[in-house]
């Protein structure tokens, strides 16, 4: 399930900044909802990011701070 989910994100990503790359290329301004779904992305990325660096120094101190198992 977390393939899945990884796949339709890898996707949306790719697409919404192929999307405002092209724009900016041709000096044209994005749709609102291109720049919407961008910054939740974004917002993704970097909380997902902050939660694994935290995971990653709570096991290094000895103390997990989320039970990730696989």
């Amino acid at each position: 399930m977390v393939g899945a989910a990884v796949f339709v994100y890898g996707l949306l990503v790719s697409f919404i900044f192929s999307g405002a790359s092209r724009n900016a290329k041709l000096r044209r301004p994005n749709p609102p909802a291109v720049t919407y779904v961008g910054y939740v992305l974004v917002g993704i990325t970097t909380g997902a990011s902050l939660l694994l660096f935290a995971h990653a120094i709570g096991l290094s101190i000895g103390l997990p701070l989320i039970a990730l198992t696989i």
